[in-house]
């Protein structure tokens, strides 16, 4: 049985591309992909095959690469056009058996949520990339469901800040100070 909205979904992306390249859509809600946040939706759409293509990452990539040369215009104008519930729109190609694998994909999206104000500039911030287990995900989506940041980057930003409160950082902050003497020394 599909989701709720999925066939609203899956017939505005049919209208929007050309008959018979799209096989089938998947509509993933918080809880179904861990890319997902909490009161997110993200949409993987499946690149219908030609029955003459080849198999292996080298054809995935060949496939999606020829998608979005095709679609330039149309996937802009969607990217545009997105609904904010929407995180991201993910194409992939198919697979034969229908096994979702990890494969080549276009993956576009609005950035997520829109950002509260942070104490610095936007364009002074680095992007950081983590890998988080069960555990600790599950952790930073509650602080998100709870209300003290509206993304998993900035439950991070939240982190980081009250560590940087703590007394006991500034002590490590001199104590990496005098290391950096003592090497600059040798």
């Amino acid at each position: 049985m599909a989701k709720p909205g999925t066939t609203g979904v899956e017939k505005h992306l049919r209208s929007v591309f050309p008959d018979g390249v799209i096989s089938r859509v998947q509509v993933l809600e918080y809880g179904d992909d861990p890319a997902v946040e909490p009161g997110d939706v993200a949409v993987r759409v499946f690149l219908a095959l030609r029955p003459d293509r080849p198999e292996g990452e080298e054809a995935d990539e060949d496939i999606v690469d020829s998608f979005e040369k095709a679609n330039r215009e149309r996937l802009k104008k969607l990217r545009d056009e997105l609904p904010r519930v929407i995180a991201w729109l993910e194409f992939r190609p198919d697979s034969p058996d229908g096994v979702e694998k990890p494969r080549h994909v276009l993956k576009i999206g609005r950035g997520g949520r829109a950002a509260k104000p942070l104490d610095e500039a936007s364009e002074e911030l680095t992007p950081v990339m983590t890998r988080l287990g069960p555990a600790d995900l599950a952790t930073v989506d509650t602080l998100i469901t709870a209300g003290i940041a509206g993304s998993r980057a900035e439950v991070l930003r939240w982190a980081v800040g009250r560590i940087r409160e703590n007394p006991a950082y500034a002590q490590i902050q001199d104590r990496v100070r005098e290391i950096n003497e003592l090497k600059a020394r040798f």
